[in-house]
């Protein structure tokens, strides 16, 4: 009897392992684009 042979290939492109290289300068960067948005809001409506 023979052992079937299962190739794993572990280069997957996982799409969540981009993201999350790219969350330390997104999350920032979509808080001071918050920050700012809501200062102007409050300066116009002020």
């Amino acid at each position: 009897m023979s052992t079937p042979s299962t190739q794993h290939d572990d280069s997957t492109d996982d799409p969540v392992e981009r993201i999350v290289g790219a969350i330390p300068i997104v999350i920032p960067a979509a808080g001071a684009l918050l920050i700012f948005l809501l200062a102007f809001i409050a300066i116009y409506v002020g």
